[in-house]
């Protein structure tokens, strides 16, 4: 939302996100559109001549090479998510104009601590001493008040600092400490919960001074045709409906589940899955349990993933029924397809590495045979 406001509005901007869900260049945007090879391989160059035998992790090297990019473009705006966490994330080296922390759930708990408390010290990290930094739930954690009062740092809180109240006729209002809109259209992304996220990212940019943003036509122009990809995604391919999401945390699951029950037609819903080693399987399944008829567990494509069997036993156990398990995407998503009735609808979600190369794979089902 913030990249497409600021691009629509006329301000050169450089956006740095991950993960990626197909190709890398999605990681590094211009004005809107990933960089060419040629121009990330330059940056990787330099961060490799520049670091001598300084040792950089993946994530590292990524960020690095975005912040060499971005220094070479003349721009106006640099925003930059967070990989995760925030106190000792890569991206925290630079001190912002304003920052953004939009909810704390349970995530990452390995590296970043087994509570909302802790995880939200972590992300509280981002702030600084006199930048304003939007707190974008009402819930929030005391870990982020404690942390905002003892530096000094300027915390606006949705409720009291900012606010947002959905309207008739699918309409909703902003209100700002200036600024104030109405009558604007909602999100396109879906789910309730993205009012919420709106509303913080017009109060991001009200602090960080770039109100050009916030013009009332530009924001009906941009907010209500914005999609992500991999992100409550449709497809119609092979003759079957697809949707993808990265639901990775239980968090996450719990939105997806209330947008499928929302969208629930008269057909079943398959379920395709594959998570990473350090998810909660559980708290994931759990939370999908009640929108899902079938489940199908696989391996990720990645080192970390989580065997299909292992998954599936975790599935089987949290949910009260049986998983299949799958060798691979392709048989998984062959067989959900040759079982799916004409009403069906096949769900592909759990992890960044199953929604992507799912993807790929509906792009090739999609194309016209030579």
């Amino acid at each position: 939302m913030t990249e497409a406001l600021l691009c629509a509005s006329g301000y050169r901007v450089g956006a740095y996100t991950s993960p990626h869900i197909i190709r890398y260049n999605e990681r590094i945007a211009v004005d809107g559109r990933p960089v060419p090879d040629e121009q990330i391989i330059a940056a990787f160059e330099r961060v490799a001549a520049s670091r001598h035998d300084v040792p950089l992790t993946y994530f590292e090297y990524g960020t690095l090479a975005a912040m060499v990019v971005f220094s070479t473009q003349e721009l106006d705006v640099w925003v930059l998510e967070v990989g995760m966490g925030g106190r000792l994330d890569a991206s925290n080296v630079i001190d912002p104009t304003a920052s953004l922390i939009t909810n704390v759930a349970l995530d990452h708990c390995d590296w970043l601590g087994d509570d909302v408390e802790t995880i939200a010290f972590e992300k509280a990290g981002v702030m600084r001493k006199g930048v304003p930094t939007v707190f974008g739930s009402r819930e929030v954690p005391n870990a982020v008040l404690r942390h905002a009062e003892a530096i000094g740092a300027e915390l606006l809180l949705l409720g009291r600092d900012f606010d947002f109240a959905p309207g008739s006729d699918c309409l909703w209002s902003f209100s700002g400490r200036d600024v104030k809109r109405a009558s604007l259209e909602l999100p396109g992304l879906k789910g309730a919960f993205q009012l919420q996220n709106a509303a913080a990212v017009l109060a991001l940019l009200e602090a960080s001074g770039l109100t050009r943003a916030l013009d009332a036509v530009l924001l009906n122009g941009v907010l209500p045709g914005l999609a992500l990809t991999g992100r409550w995604q449709a497809v119609r391919a092979a003759d079957a409906d697809w949707l993808l999401d990265v639901a990775h945390n239980p968090a996450a699951a719990t939105v997806l589940a209330e947008n499928l029950a929302a969208t629930r037609g008269a057909g079943k819903t398959w379920a395709i899955m594959g998570l990473l080693d350090d998810k909660d399987v559980e708290g994931v399944a759990a939370a999908l349990n009640y929108e899902v008829d079938h489940w199908i567990a696989v391996t990720a494509s990645s080192p970390r993933a989580i065997a299909a069997d292992e998954l599936a036993r975790r599935i089987a156990n949290s949910s009260g029924r049986p998983c299949r398990i799958s060798d691979s995407l392709d048989e998984a998503m062959a067989y959900a397809r040759r079982n799916a009735s004409e009403n069906d609808r096949i769900l592909l979600t759990g992890s960044f590495y199953l929604v992507g190369p799912a993807l790929l794979k509906l792009e090739l089902y999609s194309r016209p045979e030579s």
